[in-house]
């Protein structure tokens, strides 16, 4: 029987410390981290998501920032690939692989083994879809694939880039197929990060006024000066939705800053609903 390479998970909601914890466990444990955020994939997504700096690295390489253009399409599947050519290569030298993040459908796909359907995406299609809330995501879901619609749990049911990505199956395919998983190589140990709701609450609201102050908003002007457009900022969401709004005169700063607390509590929230099944 083939030994199963040995990787770390260390998961939770935005905002509760994960990208620390993992630097000092790997410190700890002669570990190297894997990112496991959607959005922190992107070249010059820096403040909004978070990034974590050289300096707060303290020596630990970190895998899987970086590597693609804001302005071309990443996907899931491109993640696994990636992730699973990272854990490879890090355990090859027998360092612990550590992935880190709160984006739990990468994650899900890369320790299950996960293959997706390959199907390019729908530029007109997405257009539209990215002006519907998930409530009615999800009835045009049900419309093309009912019975993929119901199999949706809470959380993936308010993911609107979940829904829209499904749509864009089953319109190109007439429903979405049944993912492949493969024999998982793995042998996984979660960590799983929590808060107090009120605690994670205040630390999600002091850290988006502390992004903003250290230049969030001209890290969003200076993106679309050089070419990413404001309907790919909608599609990045949260922070790059709210602020290109509020740099095209749609919302105030006030409200920009109401809308983004509200929003990214929500997304936490989330998070927490989908990590549970892992406890």
């Amino acid at each position: 029987m083939k030994t199963k390479i040995k990787v770390l998970i260390i998961a939770g909601p935005t905002a509760v410390g994960k990208s620390d914890y993992a630097v000092e466990y790997a410190i700890k444990h002669n570990g190297e981290v894997i990112s496991a955020d959607s959005r922190q994939v992107y070249k010059g997504l820096d403040i909004g998501t978070g990034k974590i700096t050289v300096e707060e690295m303290k020596g630990i390489p970190h895998n899987l920032l970086d590597v693609a253009n804001p302005k071309n399409q990443f996907n899931v599947e491109k993640y696994r690939v990636l992730a699973q050519k990272a854990i490879l290569d890090i355990s090859s030298r027998g360092k612990l692989p550590i992935i880190c993040g709160g984006t739990g459908f990468y994650i899900d796909a890369v320790i299950n083994n996960t293959v997706y359907p390959n199907v390019p995406h729908n530029i007109v299609l997405r257009k539209k879809l990215n002006k519907i809330n998930a409530s009615e995501l999800l009835i045009i879901l049900n419309k093309l694939d009912s019975k993929f619609a119901k199999s949706l749990n809470n959380s993936e049911q308010y993911n609107t880039q979940r829904l829209i990505r499904s749509i864009e199956i089953a319109t190109a395919l007439g429903k979405v197929p049944k993912v492949k998983n493969l024999e998982s190589p793995y042998e996984v140990k979660w960590i799983i990060l929590e808060a107090l709701p009120e605690k994670l609450r205040e630390r999600i609201d002091i850290r988006l006024i502390k992004r903003l102050k250290n230049g969030m908003i001209e890290e969003v002007e200076n993106l679309h000066k050089h070419g990413l457009s404001w309907k790919k900022m909608e599609e990045l969401g949260l922070e790059y939705r709210y602020i290109s709004r509020y740099l095209r005169g749609l919302i105030t700063k006030e409200e920009m800053i109401t809308q983004l607390k509200y929003e990214i509590w929500h997304y936490a929230k989330r998070q927490i609903l989908w990590f549970k099944k892992y406890k």
